[in-house]
């Protein structure tokens, strides 16, 4: 009758279940004081498992049910061989790939039989075998036990039924949790011709080869079983991967742009402006302003060997004319020392000679945005421009350098400063000069010694407000690279959060897995699996999807990464460093959010896992 205890026994004595009190022996081992482990490899090698309810695993072929306990085990064989041979025993040889949901509840009572019989266990426990089948399918298990029986095996059955009872060499009535009878039937019980008194429980590796190809097995198949709950599950760590990817990609870029545009304005660079400092576009004095003459840079090059290379420069506009066409650009007069330390190399055509500039030749370099807008598709070098109504031959064009805040640096029209001084500006002196300092570490005994040098030549006090200013272009880079990285890392932190959120995505799924599969993990214990396969297979379906969704999202990362650089004309730029990352991350990621639901279904008991409703 039910709760009568019969099925606590099964439990107890099939290894699913130890008893609160008194003793347990199998083959010689205390069961009460075996570790879960080891109750686990017990239950793969000696005992064979026929439920009611068959559990068979609904994603899996007949063959593949049946060689379930097998990934558990630490032998080596022929497993596919092996389950073959079991489901042409049970009459099941022509089944071997249909699903549980295409066959007959006897058939699928016979499928459980095979899994039960494939690691030729020494004792099968059937809980209500026939429960769930009519009379014929009944009868047909019961002629299958009988066999098995026959060839030496032991058959402990649970039933409710006479009829079914009178298939057993021995019936144990029970009632109210005690035995009320213990009745024999003669010439029905196989006799053993050994009987085993003693085994050893090896403890085998978790991480052991075989175990790892089955476990990465059996998790492709619980992740492909529900493709659509997979999908949305691993599109969010594609999301948060593509994100890192192409954030990454911007702030590198960015920063890679940003060290172009300041290797463009020249190394160990100092910048000397008449006029007064300025703090945030506020002057720091009262405006007074020092005009710098040829002679200042003459002084300033005598600083050597602080001091590598001066250039002059003036600047003003002007308008630009050749042939039916006009351009209103920026006009630089620079001396020849000012190519090497700007890095102007023409990209065709020269730089200008010291006798051009000496002699004040009428001779130009003009940036891309002017040859775009005056000459188009034509080669400019050697064509004859106006400048301010003056012919100018055009001897190079500069090289790009892109726009520096919202000015275009690539429109402008440089010509020899002593050309500019007097044939177009009409300026007598210099508006800013920039020095080349020989090494990094001379920057600031180089500012000093220009500051005085200054000073002295136009008599002004130490007290005096400052009518020019020295600008660093350390200062100016130290800023710029400071801002790219705060970008950076700001980029970075939004793409690490929508990871993040990802992964609380597959934490989420792999909980309601744990849950929806409770009985499938009460299956897995019941034929041998220990509590850290158990984790290991949840793991492996965590890190597998955060893996799939973070490979295919460093190609979508490296899509948008491509596609901002074409259609945007974005500076982007994909280092191996952030593939790699990504890569890192979402393994990471699957570990850690996948660690909480394996370790929840690790510690799942097997009879409780079973019940489970």
């Amino acid at each position: 009758a039910s709760g009568s205890g019969k099925s606590t026994l099964m439990h107890i004595l099939g290894l699913l279940d130890v008893p609160d009190s008194g003793q347990f022996r199998l083959m010689g081992k205390e069961v009460g004081k075996l570790s879960g482990d080891e109750l686990a490899t017990l239950r793969n090698n000696v005992a064979g498992f026929v439920f009611q309810q068959f559990h068979l695993l609904s994603r899996m072929s007949t063959i593949d049910n049946v060689m379930l306990p097998c990934i558990y085990s630490d032998e080596r064989g022929d497993f596919r061989a092996d389950a073959l041979k079991r489901l042409e025993m049970v009459g099941l040889g022509h089944r071997v790939t249909h699903r549980p949901n295409q066959m007959s509840g006897g058939e699928q009572q016979r499928v459980a039989i095979a899994r039960a019989l494939i690691r030729d266990p020494m004792i099968i426990f059937a809980d209500e075998p026939t429960g769930n089948l009519d009379t014929k399918n009944s009868h047909e298990i019961m002629r299958i036990l009988t066999d098995l029986h026959r060839q030496g095996k032991t058959i402990v059955m649970v039933t409710h039924e006479p009829d079914i009872a009178e298939y057993a060499g021995r019936v144990i009535t029970m009632k109210d949790g005690k035995i009320i009878e213990d009745r024999k039937r003669d010439g029905m019980a196989f006799q053993p011709e050994a009987k085993p008194d003693g085994m050893k429980i090896a403890h085998q590796p978790l991480f052991k080869p075989s175990r790892m190809v089955g476990f990465m097995v059996q998790a492709f198949q619980s992740i492909t079983s529900n493709k659509v709950r997979t999908l949305l599950s691993v599109l969010g760590i594609l999301v948060g991967v593509a994100s890192v990817i192409a954030m990454m990609a911007l702030g590198t870029g960015a920063k890679a742009s940003m060290e172009e545009r300041l290797k463009s304005m020249g190394s160990n660079l100092l910048s000397i402006r008449g006029g007064s400092a300025r703090i945030g576009g506020a002057a720091r004095g009262s405006g007074t302003f020092t005009r710098f003459t040829a002679q200042d840079a003459e002084a300033i090059r005598e600083l050597a060997p602080l001091v590598n290379r001066v250039s002059g420069e003036v600047s003003g506009s002007a308008q630009l004319v050749y042939q039916d066409k006009n351009w209103n650009s920026s006009v630089d007069g620079v001396e020849y020392a000012y190519g090497q330390m700007r890095s102007v190399i023409p990209v065709a055509g020269r730089w200008f000679t010291r006798d051009e500039i000496q002699t004040r030749r009428k001779v130009a370099i003009v940036g891309t945005t002017v040859v775009s807008e005056l000459f188009g598709n034509e080669d400019p070098v050697g064509k004859s421009i106006k400048v301010n109504r003056i012919n100018f031959t055009i001897i190079g064009i500069a090289p790009p350098k892109g726009f520096a805040g919202r000015r275009d640096q690539d429109d402008v029209v440089l010509i020899p400063v002593t050309t500019a001084m007097h044939r177009v500006l009409g300026k007598d002196y210099f508006d800013n000069i920039y020095v080349e300092v020989s090494s990094a570490g001379n920057i600031e005994p180089a500012k000093q010694a220009i500051d005085a040098l200054i000073r002295k030549r136009h008599k002004l006090q130490a007290d005096d407000e400052d009518s020019f200013n020295i600008r660093d272009m350390t200062e100016f880079q130290q800023m710029l690279s400071a801002t790219t990285e705060t970008m950076s890392m700001l980029l970075g932190s939004i793409a690490a959060i929508s990871l993040v959120v990802g992964g609380i995505g597959i934490m989420n799924i792999m909980l309601v897995s744990v849950t929806e599969r409770t009985r499938e993990i009460g299956l897995r214990k019941a034929i041998g699996a220990r509590k850290g396969d158990i984790m290991l297979q949840f793991l492996i379906e965590s890190v597998g999807m955060t893996l799939t969704g973070g490979i295919i999202g460093i190609a979508v990362g490296v899509g948008v990464s491509v596609m901002l650089a074409t259609f945007a004309g974005w500076a982007v730029k994909t280092s191996m460093f952030s593939v790699v990352l990504a890569t890192g991350f979402s393994v990471l990621i699957g570990l850690f959010f996948g660690l909480w639901p394996a370790r929840k279904a690790a510690t799942l008991k097997p009879v409780e896992a079973l019940r489970y409703e």
